[in-house]
Parts: C-alpha cells; structure tokens; sequence
C-alpha cells in the first residue's frame, strides 16, 4: 500500500481519507458508506491485475476463483464463522432472495416476519404470498418487538425474518431470543444484518441463526456491490437454490447436480471481483480503527444530537444503541432537501415518517452540532 493510500488508524485519520467529507457534513452511512481512498484504490488494483496481466500470465478463472476463496476467509474471520457457511453476494436484498428461492414452499406455509423490515425483508415474502403462502406480520411500537406477540406468530411458522438493527429507530432486537423461539417451533431463521457491519461487533454464532444477510457499502465504508451471506452449515445441506451456476456446484460439466457443499451452492456465476476487493480491505480498515472504538464513539455522537432534539421528535431512543437517529419532521423529503443545501446529508424515511441521521465514528461533535442546529427550524 503506497504512502498516499496508507490505511488510517483512527476515526479522524480515516474521514480525511474520504473525499466526501470535503463536499459537506455526511450523516447517511446507513445507506451508503462512502468509501476512502484506499478501499476504492484496492478495487482499481484488482481489476488492472485481472484485466491488464492476467489474462497473459495465469488463468483469468482460477485467479478470480483464488481472490474469492480469500475474500471468503476474511469475511469468515470477520463474522467468527468458517469459510464454508459464507457465500458472496452482491447485497443484502440477493442473499435474503436466494434464501427464499431456496425453500420448498407450499400453500399454506407460513412466514413470519416485523413490520420495521426493509423492502428487502418484505418483497420476497409478498412474491410468496402471491402463491398462497401466509404472511405474518409481527407490530413493534418505537422499534420494540412483543416477544410474547413473535412467539404466537412463529409457533407453526417455516421462516421467520427479522433485523438484527432497525433501519428505521436504530434499535437492536434481541436476535439470540427471537432465533430460540423461531427454532423452538421449528421455524428456520433469517437476519437481515445489514446495519451492523462496521458500527458495532458482530458474532453471528453467538446468534445462532440459519442464515444472515449483510453487505459492505454501509457502515463498513466498502463499495457497491459486495454483500455476503451466512448459511449455517447444516441447514444449508437441506437448501436447494433456484439460481444455479457453476460456481454453486461441485462439478459444472458432471451429469448429476451436485451443489457445492455449504454456503458457497448460493454463488451463481462471473461477477466483478473489484468489490470483493474493496471490501476485504474495508473490513481491514474498520479493524485497524477498532469496531469498539468505533462503536463507542458514534453512539456517543448520536447521544449528543438525541439530547438536542425535543422528546416528543425524537423517534430513537434517548440512550442510543447504535448511530441511527431518527427524528419526527412534518415533510422529511422537504426537509431532507433543505439541510442538503447546507452541506448537511441525511435522508428521508417513508414509515415513520422522519429524517434520519446515520452518525459514524467519523463524525464530530462540530458535525453533530451542525445538524442539531439546523434541525430547530422544525419545533420552533
């Protein structure tokens, strides 16, 4: 890594490698992490060593299949997982469809899961419920799940779905619990994770569910592009995936389909190998700086902005648990427009109707005051 692309070591080290920060004040990491210099650089080096030399000094195949395998391992190291139970996606919305495609359905299945999911925890499930599988949608209030509600609903479930983080309050769901009363009934669990990558720590045995869902363009400042899925093991032998290449099974020229063993049956063809790049070396960065450093920093940040905004706006909670603060507004797309005018970037959410800031390490306490005192025009 040359001298001009070092990786940063600190959160003040890391947002000046990011030229986003010198367009304005960013505060929508929960979308899209704008990527440093040297995690975009990483993806420039990948593609020029696969396009320019490769093709004349190795077998352009085996060098990507190589360059997967290692991302693989890193994200299993990452998740404190092993290489077999993760494949690479292209984002969190593929790995949760190929789960669903996986499973035989029929009619009167049932599928459970919250109202606070993602459009990608919601589509699939409304494509299955067109052919005759039971949608059941579990209300929270303020970004809480009744466990007692979840346990009634999931009790003669196949799946259950749910967020680890809510994209909508910042709040964590007690994912250990839900995935005990999912498998108690029976159920198979899915976690859509993707708003925990890069913000806070992220053991997925301790969760013990069937499979997660996640990606690397958020909080983990990787490029579009790379998402990646767990499968446990065992449950992934009883998977079937309807999207079949040959890099999901074992021998693509054989007369039998035989899918590759583990998570890896859930990878389909040729696909960039620049974003699995970037997020490997993302992954490396966000280590350097120390995910508990990171962690503490910007819910400390998001405490700060929380204690400016009036208690009957603020949607998240007082004391946050993550960097995610969602604020009640009268228009959030009219709102949203208007702090971007001053350089501040947040963005709208459709339910609750809110605008909500995505505080990452890189933030400052300037930047968070910033943002707090252009939001009083809201209440005043």
């Amino acid at each position: 890594m040359s001298e001009d692309t070092a990786r940063p070591t600190t959160p003040m080290a890391l947002r000046d490698a990011m030229p986003a920060f010198e367009k304005g004040r960013y505060f929508n990491f929960g979308a899209h992490g704008p990527s440093p210099r040297h995690v975009v650089k990483s993806a420039e080096n990948e593609t020029q060593a696969h396009e320019y030399e490769v093709p004349v000094t190795d077998d352009p195949y085996k060098w990507a299949f190589e360059r997967f395998d290692d991302a693989r391992e890193r994200l299993a190291t990452f998740l404190g997982v092993e290489g077999d139970e993760v494949a690479l996606t292209e984002s969190t919305t593929a790995g949760i469809t190929a789960i669903a495609g996986a499973i035989d359905w029929e009619p009167g299945d049932v599928i459970v899961r919250t109202d606070l999911e993602h459009p990608a925890g919601v589509l699939p499930w409304q494509r299955l419920e067109a052919e005759g599988v039971e949608v059941r949608v579990v209300e929270t209030e303020a970004g809480r799940i009744d466990v007692d509600a979840f346990t009634e609903a999931v009790a003669d479930a196949k799946l259950a779905c749910f967020s680890a983080l809510t994209w909508t309050h910042g709040t964590m769901l007690p994912v250990e619990e839900l995935v005990d009363i999912a498998h108690e009934a029976g159920a198979f669990t899915l976690v859509d994770a993707v708003q925990v990558p890069g913000q806070r720590p992220m053991d997925v045995t301790a969760w013990g569910a069937d499979a997660v869902a996640a990606a690397g363009h958020k909080w983990l400042l990787g490029a579009w592009g790379a998402g990646f899925l767990y499968v446990d093991r065992e449950a992934a032998a009883e998977l079937s995936p309807r999207a079949v290449g040959y890099r999901s099974v074992e021998d693509p020229t054989g007369d039998d389909l035989a899918f590759a063993a583990g998570a890896r049956r859930f990878e389909v063809g040729t696909t960039s190998l620049a974003p699995y790049a970037a997020l490997s070396e993302a992954i490396e960065t966000i280590e350097s700086v120390g995910i508990e450093e990171i962690h503490d920093r910007s819910t400390r940040l998001a405490g700060r902005l929380a204690e400016a905004i009036p208690t009957d706006r603020l949607l998240s909670p007082a004391d946050p648990e993550s960097g995610l603060v969602a604020v009640d507004v009268d228009d959030p797309e009219a709102t949203t427009e208007r702090l971007a005018e001053d350089g501040l970037i947040v963005r709208p959410l459709p339910e609750p109707a809110a605008v909500r800031a995505s505080i990452h390490a890189v933030n400052t306490e300037e930047d968070v005051d910033r943002l707090a005192a252009a939001l009083e025009s809201e209440w005043a």
